[in-house]
Order: structure tokens, then sequence, then C-alpha cells
């Protein structure tokens, strides 16, 4: 079963980074540039997960981390999500839907919840309509990655 917590432990941590570091190569291969996800090593998830440790929702089936999500504040009127990765032998098991509940739940002082999105994701980007994002037409490219985001914004 399927359980969401705040992260806390350093074996969380690790568990989050690792979902972190497989999930941009599981999700990502072939729409961002091959030169980042080389640099994308275990050990740099490592190290960004032990200095991001605010705001932190992981999924655990039993003691495994399988999925994580970070959450925050885009500016006073609206939530923000920033990241969401569940491995890839979670999904369609409603694991990433559980962080979403819980995240909307985090965050219901917002009127709004917003993201980004890699603009080549249609997959993620049929699960946050599902969840009730909209594309707002505004984009982003981000050079370091060879790629392009979309925003995307739930109205509550």
């Amino acid at each position: 079963m399927i359980t969401i917590k705040q992260m806390k432990t350093d074996d969380e941590i690790r568990g989050k980074a690792y979902v972190h570091w497989r999930g941009w190569h599981d999700a990502y291969s072939g729409l961002v540039s091959a030169a980042y996800l080389e640099k994308l090593t275990l050990e740099k998830c490592e190290q960004m997960a032990f200095q991001w440790r605010e705001n932190i929702l992981i999924a655990k089936d039993g003691e495994r981390v399988v999925g994580f999500l970070g959450f925050g504040e885009a500016d006073p009127t609206t939530g923000e999500l920033f990241a969401l990765y569940v491995l890839k032998e979670y999904w369609g098991t409603g694991a990433a839907q559980s962080l979403m509940n819980a995240a909307a739940e985090s965050l219901s002082a917002y009127p709004k919840i917003g993201l980004w999105v890699l603009k080549e994701n249609p997959r993620a980007i049929r699960f946050y309509e599902k969840c009730g994002f909209r594309k707002t037409g505004e984009e982003k490219h981000l050079p370091s990655v060879g790629a392009t985001e979309i925003r995307m914004i739930c109205m509550r």
C-alpha cells in the first residue's frame, strides 16, 4: 500500500534523490538533452535533495520511496508544484494522484495552483489535465536541458 508523508529522514532524502535521478532518465530520455542527462548523476540528485528538504511529500511502498512532490508558493495567490516524479514501475498505480491530492491539501490556502511541464511530454500533460490543470499559453525555453516548458494552472 502506498502512503504519503512529509520527507523527514536521511533514508527518505536518499530515496527521494533516487526517484529524482531515475525519473529524469526514465521520463525525459529523448525529450531533453542527452548531455544534460549524462551530467545528472545520482550524487547530484542527492546533493539537491539534502539542500531542499522543505515542502517535500514522498510516496512510500513499505519503506521504499517510490515518488515525491515538491511544492511551495509562486506568488501570494498561487501555490506551485515544483516537481512530481514517480518510479516508472509505479506509473498508473495512483501514487502520483495521491501525491497530487496531498499537495492540493497543503496548498489549500491558494485560489490557484501552477506548474511547469515539458511541452513534449504528453503523458504528464494528460495527467495534469485530469487533475484539473489547463494550459495558459505561456512557454519558456530551458537552454540547459534543451527543452521547452509550458505553464499550467488549476483554478479552485
